[in-house]
């Protein structure tokens, strides 16, 4: 890996947090400010956490660290958008906490990559 953007769960994080922010600003008052504004927190999280783990790649247990963080965040969104479809049947929550989910299990997947395979100082 030559950047963070090169794996898949960077790439599908990105723009999917994009989906996310551009959805809960049309969410009603006042899931917009409650709801609306901590799944736009916690989907940011996932990819940030992804990027800052990727940063100190180097130090294989911080790598972990922050890829467990990205995990643990994008679960919360997952559990938000399962509420958000809950209370708005009619939306598009459905499927983004399936698309989540399914981001889950990538993250959950690359971090069992690193922890059994990764070499800290040699490029992936």
């Amino acid at each position: 890996m030559k950047s963070y953007k090169d794996p898949d769960i960077y790439n599908i994080a990105f723009k999917t947090a994009v989906k996310i922010y551009h959805n809960s600003v049309d969410l009603p008052h006042p899931d917009k400010f409650e709801t609306g504004s901590q799944i736009r927190r916690s989907s940011q999280s996932v990819k940030d956490n992804i990027v800052e783990g990727y940063g100190r790649r180097r130090y294989k247990a911080d790598f972990i660290k922050f890829l467990v963080t990205s995990h643990a965040s994008c679960l919360e969104a997952t559990s938000q958008a399962e509420f958000l479809a809950e209370i708005h049947p009619e939306s598009v929550w459905g499927d983004i906490a399936e698309e989540l989910d399914k981001l889950g299990v990538k993250i959950f997947n690359f971090l069992s990559y690193v922890e059994n395979n990764w070499k800290p100082g040699r490029p992936e």
